[in-house]
C-alpha cells in the first residue's frame, strides 16, 4: 500500500542544515526500521493508536520519524517516533518519511529542534505536529516546552488542539485553505462530517472567522436541539403522571411498563422518609393522590 500524500515537512524544516551525509529525508521500507534499545517505549494506548492510524490511511504521516544508521550498514535505529511507526504499520503503509540523522547526541537535536521552530515558516498544523513530537518523544512538559519557546502555555495548548479536527480539515489547515482561526472555531463542532461540510463552506464561500463562529453557534444549536428532540421522544407515555407523583410525595417517582403491565419506583432518603411516604400513602387512595389540584 503506498502511502497518502503526508505533511511531512514540518519536521524537515526545523533540522539544523547539514549535508547529504548528515541529514535528509528518506523514504524507508518499515522492515528497514529497528527499534532503539537503550530508549524502550512502555504501553502504547490502543484507541489512541487506532485514532491515529486511521488519520495516517487518510492523510499519510504529519511528521517524519527521526532514525540514525545501525551499526550493520544495512537498517536504521529508530530515534523518535515509535508511535507514528506502529500507527503506519496498522495502516498498511510500506514506507514512511524518515529523517536521517548521524549524531548520536539526542540533547544536541532536542535544542536544535526547539531554537528553529522559531525560525521557521511552519503552517499552524506543522508547528502543532512539532509541539507534538517534542513533548512524545522527547518527554518535555507543557510548562518546559512554554517555557524553552518563550511562549505561553495556553498558547501551546492551543496549537495542540488543531491536532483534534478531523484529518480531512487537518489538511486544508496545511494546505492553507483554512486558516488557524477559521480551525480553532470548528473545534466546537463534534460530529467530524459536519466539521469537514462545515470547513468545504468556509473554504469555497470564503467565510471569514466572524462568520465562522456563527455557522458554528448554528450548527452547534441545531444539534443540541436534535439532542433535546431525542429524549423527549424517549420520555415515558405516564411522564404526566410519574410528575404528578413525584410532586404529591415530595420525591423521585419513576414509571415504566406498558398500559397493561408496568412499575412504580418511588426513592426514599433514610427510614424517616420512608415512614413520611407510607403516612402519605395511608392517609388516601391512590387515585386522590392524582387528583388534580384545584383551581383557586
Amino acid at each position: 500500500m503506498s502511502r497518502p500524500g503526508g505533511l511531512g515537512r514540518g519536521l524537515s524544516a526545523l533540522l539544523p542544515e547539514g549535508d547529504a551525509s548528515s541529514s535528509g529525508v528518506l523514504e524507508l521500507q518499515l522492515g528497514a526500521i529497528r527499534p532503539n534499545p537503550q530508549q524502550p517505549r512502555g504501553s502504547f494506548d490502543e484507541g489512541s493508536l487506532e485514532e491515529l492510524a486511521d488519520s495516517i490511511a487518510q492523510v499519510g504521516v504529519l511528521q517524519p520519524i527521526l532514525v540514525r544508521p545501525a551499526e550493520d550498514g544495512h537498517h536504521f535505529e529508530l530515534v523518535a517516533g515509535e508511535r507514528r511507526l506502529r500507527a503506519a504499520e496498522r495502516a498498511g503503509l510500506d514506507t514512511i518519511p524518515a529523517i536521517l540523522r548521524r549524531t548520536g547526541d539526542e540533547n544536541l537535536l532536542t535544542e536544535a529542534l526547539v531554537e528553529n521552530i522559531h525560525r521557521t515558516d511552519l503552517n499552524p498544523l506543522e508547528e502543532a505536529s512539532a509541539y507534538q513530537q517534542l513533548l512524545t518523544d522527547f518527554g518535555f512538559s507543557h510548562e518546559e516546552l512554554a517555557s524553552r519557546l518563550g511562549r505561553s502555555r495556553t498558547a501551546i495548548s492551543n496549537a495542540l488542539r488543531l491536532l483534534q479536527l478531523a484529518p480531512a480539515v487537518q489538511q486544508m489547515l496545511a494546505d492553507r485553505e483554512i486558516t488557524a482561526g477559521h480551525a480553532r472555531a470548528l473545534l466546537a463542532v463534534d460530529d467530524a462530517s459536519s466539521q469537514e461540510n462545515a470547513a468545504v463552506r468556509i473554504r469555497d464561500d470564503g467565510l471569514s472567522v466572524r462568520a465562522t463562529e456563527e455557522l458554528v453557534r448554528r450548527l452547534t444549536s441545531e444539534a443540541e436541539g436534535q439532542t433535546s428532540r431525542g429524549r423527549r421522544r424517549q420520555q415515558t407515555p405516564y411522564e404526566d403522571l410519574q410528575q404528578r407523583l413525584a410532586d404529591a410525595l415530595a420525591t423521585k417517582v419513576t414509571i415504566s411498563g406498558t398500559r397493561r403491565r408496568g412499575r412504580v419506583v418511588i426513592d426514599y432518603a433514610g427510614t424517616a422518609d420512608l415512614e413520611r411516604l407510607l403516612q402519605i400513602l395511608e392517609r388516601g387512595t391512590g387515585e386522590e393522590l392524582l387528583e388534580e389540584p384545584p383551581v383557586h
